[in-house]
């Protein structure tokens, strides 16, 4: 086996239409800023497409992305990013996952695999360091996710779509293993390009680090934090992200029956603590984790994987349903048939409304279980009712009425917080570039569970929405779980020996010198490390930043504006019925704070000057 230092700097370029690939060296520059992963996937990308391509087009190119630290053993590295411009919504989205094709495909050889074109009739292909082989798909096409895994032999390192995929369904998810590409529709693009699978065939390679003393040093370290931080050592790794529930429920930020209450008595049935104590839970982890977030339980009898927080919220609190044995059962069934559990969640809670205002004919209703079942299917299979849901929450709000109600942002359904409870997280939602998503920049951690910003207040949320944004686009490029974050930022001395008290008084009003000295040193010094590329603290938040303006400058070419800046009317005038003081998120505050902040101007577009300073060029 052959070592490859950090990374290799080659890109597999593949075109379906011709059944051809070449091979793309990237520039050092290119390396540095965008590190790899989300940021040099949204790069390549940027290059090679025009504004306003059919997402369903032979020009669109799905990108998926390794980066330095996959490969490496560090402590939650096993993480890959897909990039592409998504039917869905119209505009760029990424999602992250810590599946095992990343790693099958960073061991082969490749930084990265770009797909674009159409083939004329099913397809999947077989990436391995000597370069792409295209196979006849016609005996897989037709089949579910995880029957079609298993028909290629369970290969560790496969992508894979399901019927949702195969019939454009928008909100399609993509397989790898047990873990999946979840947001915004990426499976459809698989889909259009009559690519039902992907393959890598890893191991060629053995993954070394630039400077193995500095690596080991700092792979100690990162275990050391973990393993002493609360939530990653304790909620996580006992609950997994259904430890979440509880203080959801407790701070009012739970979908309950399409996000009008924010809390149920029944909450605490589909929490992490009862579900731990009730179905016999075991860890069902991601390659290299240490957190061990993911279980898998025993559900009516059988071994399912337990759901994880924002599909028993979604799936569950959001459609007034607390059973987690019928969660658990739905969350599989979207799995086989390749859909993502929160977009389907929203469509499902979308559809009991308007059923109730009489703007839709169905017998779904909020707490009844029936037909849930069915209705998946449907979605998947395109048919009846389910083929206008197939199109997501947007398009049936904009076909039906009911768009004060349909809880979405730039066309993507959100995840499982209200952010009543959580100004910051309510801005997030609405500035997050792929649309309403708990992963662009995470404000709520600090906002409830860690008490350290205040919630109902507009106070310091652009300076740490912009700080998480920087970060979290770091993080996803340079292949690392972003639940290390709680650890990495709060357990470096200055975070862990400040008294909570005066280190929740320095965020909330003096966020300009707590922003700053805020430790997050061991992400940039870890990638340093492995590449042999010195990178600062101010490098990393520099290169997280360019990645997000340039994916905003995308977004810009296609339309988006202020006026996409929001959030439903639900939030903005509806207080949620369990809060007596009626609550609402006073976004518009908050909006122009962040575009002052980001750089943009009043109608939230990147200025010249901010383009000029993070040497993006214009397209």
């Amino acid at each position: 086996m052959e070592k490859l230092i950090g990374m290799s700097k080659k890109v597999i370029e593949v075109n379906l239409s011709s059944q051809s690939f070449s091979i793309f060296n990237v520039p050092d520059a290119d390396i540095k800023m965008y590190l790899g992963g989300k940021g040099l996937g949204l790069k390549l990308i940027y290059d090679r497409i025009s504004p306003g391509i059919d997402t369903l087009g032979e020009e669109n190119i799905i990108a998926f992305m390794t980066g330095a630290l996959l490969g490496t053993g560090v402590s939650c590295s096993s993480r890959f990013t897909a990039v592409t411009k998504t039917p869905l919504t119209g505009i760029m989205a990424s999602s992250s996952c810590g599946g095992p094709f990343g790693e099958s495909l960073k061991t082969a050889g490749w930084d990265g695999i770009l797909i674009k074109g159409k083939s004329k009739n099913p397809v999947y292909l077989v990436v391995s360091s000597d370069g792409v082989e295209f196979k006849d798909a016609k005996d897989l096409w037709g089949k579910d996710a995880m029957r079609a895994q298993e028909m290629l032999g369970n290969n560790e390192g496969m992508l894979v779509i399901g019927q949702a995929g195969e019939n454009l369904v928008r909100v399609a998810n993509i397989a790898s293993g047990h873990r999946f590409l979840g947001r915004a529709g990426l499976g459809a693009v698989m889909g259009s390009k009559n690519l039902k699978a992907i393959m890598a065939v890893g191991k060629a390679y053995k993954i070394v680090p630039k400077d193995k003393q500095a690596f080991d040093k700092l792979k100690k370290r990162a275990l050391k934090y973990i393993n002493a931080n609360p939530f990653t050592s304790n909620d996580y790794r006992k609950y997994g992200t259904p430890s979440h529930l509880f203080h959801s429920n407790k701070y009012g930020s739970l979908p309950v029956h399409n996000f009008k209450k924010g809390m149920h008595k029944d909450g605490y049935k589909i929490s992490g603590e009862e579900i731990r104590a009730k179905h016999d839970t075991k860890h069902h982890a991601c390659k290299h984790c240490t957190i061990l977030c993911g279980k898998k339980g025993t559900f009516d009898g059988k071994q399912r994987v337990v759901p994880e927080y924002e599909t028993l919220a979604l799936l569950g609190a959001n459609i007034g349903i607390f059973d987690p044995v019928r969660i658990a059962k739905w969350n599989e069934l979207c799995g086989i048939y390749g859909m993502d559990t929160i977009s389907v969640g929203n469509i499902i809670a979308w559809v009991m409304e308007a059923t109730e205002k009489g703007l839709i004919e169905s017998d779904l209703k909020f707490g009844n279980p029936e037909g849930v079942d069915k209705i998946i299917t449907d979605m998947a299979l395109t048919k009846g009712l389910g083929k206008d849901m197939a199109f997501g929450v947007k398009s049936l709000s904009e076909k039906y009425g009911g768009k004060d109600f349909a809880i979405q942002v730039k066309g993507l359904e959100w995840s499982g917080y209200d952010p009543r409870g959580a100004f910051g997280q309510g801005l997030s939602y609405a500035v997050a570039n792929r649309g309403a998503c708990h992963l662009s920049a995470s404000l709520l951690f600090l906002e409830n569970n860690a008490g350290l910003l205040k919630s109902n207040t507009p106070r310091a949320k652009a300076g740490f929405v912009k700080f998480f944004e920087d970060m979290f686009n770091g993080i996803n490029s340079i292949s690392i779980c972003v639940f290390t974050s709680s650890a990495f930022t709060l357990e470096p001395p200055l975070s862990k020996y400040t008294p909570n008290l005066m280190l929740g008084f320095l965020m909330q009003y003096f966020s300009k010198i707590a922003i700053p000295t805020t430790d997050i040193s061991i992400y940039p010094k870890l990638w340093s490390s492995v590449t042999g590329i010195k990178l600062s603290k101010a490098e990393f938040l520099r290169a997280g930043a360019r990645i997000h303006v340039l994916e905003r400058y995308m977004n810009t070419r296609e339309g988006i504006s202020r006026k996409d800046d929001t959030l439903p009317e639900r939030f903005l005038n509806e207080g949620r019925d369990s809060d007596p003081k009626k609550t609402t998120v006073p976004l518009h505050k908050m909006l122009d704070t962040y575009y002052k902040v980001r750089g943009f101007d009043k109608n939230g577009i990147p200025t010249p000057k901010t383009m000029q300073k993070l040497n993006i060029a214009y397209g």
